[in-house]
């Protein structure tokens, strides 16, 4: 009789700690979070909420205006500190020091309603005054010989993080050294050979506002809080005739000066 008494102790014991977790797994159909794969990598339900919080994220970004410094490392220079400017009108100006003719020269990217615009900054590789060369419309691209790159994560990349048509595989990330926010791996899965943006990791606050980037180009990292933005950029200097300055470095020859292009 005690040993039949203790059985059913023992069946009530066991029903009342599964009886909660299947009656749960019958109305919700799944588990609120989803498990783990058994080789750690996140599960598609993980993947597709992290693409849904990106493209969210990036959204916010095309509608922050803000003036930051952001700290460039790695890639192919030294450490350099790029600002970056996203104006309440839409236009937009990022200054990338030492970028043009060997590392002497200054340069800013700079998107107005007249278009998309080059300038040298004065510098010791070019102490000359400012002055600005058109390179195409507003929401054209810069030329490949001449993009310093920097500029795509604060612009033409926030609009393929949006697209939920564009081929990327988005997964939750570590943030990079010195970073915060939240930070996605993203990825291209199309068999193109050029992606439609810069594969690595994207990281932003809450706001929308970029806190770094890390792709082939090097590491941005916002170096502190955003300031306010001004309610349109203008550029450097005056438009001239001549040729935007390029990356080669700049020919000691006095008659072959001028222009750096390369």
């Amino acid at each position: 009789m005690h040993a039949h008494l203790r059985g059913v102790r023992r069946l009530t014991a066991a029903l009342a700690l599964t009886l909660p977790a299947l009656l749960a797994a019958c109305a919700g159909g799944q588990p609120a979070t989803p498990t783990p794969s058994p080789s750690g990598e996140p599960t598609p339900a993980a993947m597709d909420a992290a693409r849904n919080e990106l493209a969210a994220l990036a959204a916010a970004a095309q509608d922050r205006h803000f003036t930051a410094r952001y700290a460039l490392s790695g890639g192919d220079g030294p450490a350099r500190s790029i600002v970056v400017t996203r104006a309440a009108d839409g236009t937009w100006r990022v200054d990338v020091p030492g970028w043009a003719l060997g590392g002497t020269a200054d340069i800013a990217l700079v998107a107005t309603g007249d278009g998309l615009f080059q300038c040298g900054l004065p510098s010791a590789g070019w102490p000359e005054p400012a002055s600005c060369v058109r390179l195409g419309g507003r929401t054209g691209r810069v030329p490949r010989r001449l993009d310093p790159w920097v500029q795509h994560p604060f612009t033409d990349w926030l609009e393929v993080l949006t697209d939920r048509r564009a081929p990327l595989a988005v997964s939750p990330a570590r943030p990079p050294a010195g970073a915060t926010g939240a930070c996605y791996s993203v990825d291209s899965t199309s068999a193109s050979l050029t992606a439609p943006l810069g594969v690595g990791i994207y990281c932003y606050a809450p706001d929308g506002t970029p806190t770094a980037v890390r792709t082939d180009s090097g590491t941005l990292t916002l170096s502190g809080p955003a300031g306010p933005a001004p309610a349109s950029v203008r550029l450097a200097g005056p438009v001239t005739g001549g040729e935007p300055l390029g990356t080669a470095a700049q020919s000691p020859d006095p008659s072959t000066t001028g222009t750096g292009t390369g």
